[in-house]
């Protein structure tokens, strides 16, 4: 299926050389230490946190309206600290969306207004389903579709999840015109 065009005022996004398009509207915190690796869409209304930690998001991501990113943050015995987010290639995030985990693979699809709880690890090639709450630690297993509030395996994906995504983020990618 197509991807409609999706346009958006030229004056409301900054393009870098790489063909990142970030919107002015969205908060990045400690701008340095946020990495986009190119094609990436930060939409409006967005916080990236990179002043508590690393966050580096891969090629062809999208980070959907009014969606948080924040590192993880674990207790240690002298206080806590926070650790470096890491998301892969051809990622979908869905707007409303929190995102709290260690690791997110590549080829996953966030849905909207889910809640990525703290050191969560999701894997490659997985789905997490609009309105998923997935609690602290959890481990998103490759094919799986997590949904609910806790967010549990409810289905598999397909062997032709990495095609499917990568796919549908070049498209989304593609069809994010200005006016």
């Amino acid at each position: 299926m197509e991807q409609p065009d999706v346009f958006y005022d030229g004056s409301e996004y900054i393009e870098t050389a790489s063909g990142n398009k970030v919107s002015r509207s969205c908060v990045l915190c400690g701008s340095r230490n946020i990495v986009l690796n190119g094609k990436c869409i930060v939409q409006s209304d967005c916080i990236v946190r990179g002043d508590l930690a690393n966050i580096n998001l891969g090629r062809l991501c999208v980070v959907g309206k009014r969606s948080v990113i924040t590192p993880p943050f674990k207790k240690l015995l002298g206080g806590g600290a926070f650790y470096p987010l890491q998301i892969g290639d051809n990622v979908f995030v869905g707007e409303d969306t929190v995102i709290s985990a260690v690791q997110v693979g590549s080829y996953v699809y966030i849905g909207n207004n889910c809640v990525i709880g703290q050191s969560c690890v999701l894997k490659d090639c997985c789905k997490i389903e609009d309105n998923t709450v997935l609690p602290p630690e959890t481990v998103v297993p490759s094919f799986a579709i997590f949904a609910g509030s806790p967010g549990t395996m409810v289905g598999e994906l397909p062997e032709s999840t990495q095609d499917i995504m990568s796919e549908a983020t070049r498209s989304f990618y593609q069809h994010f015109k200005k006016l």
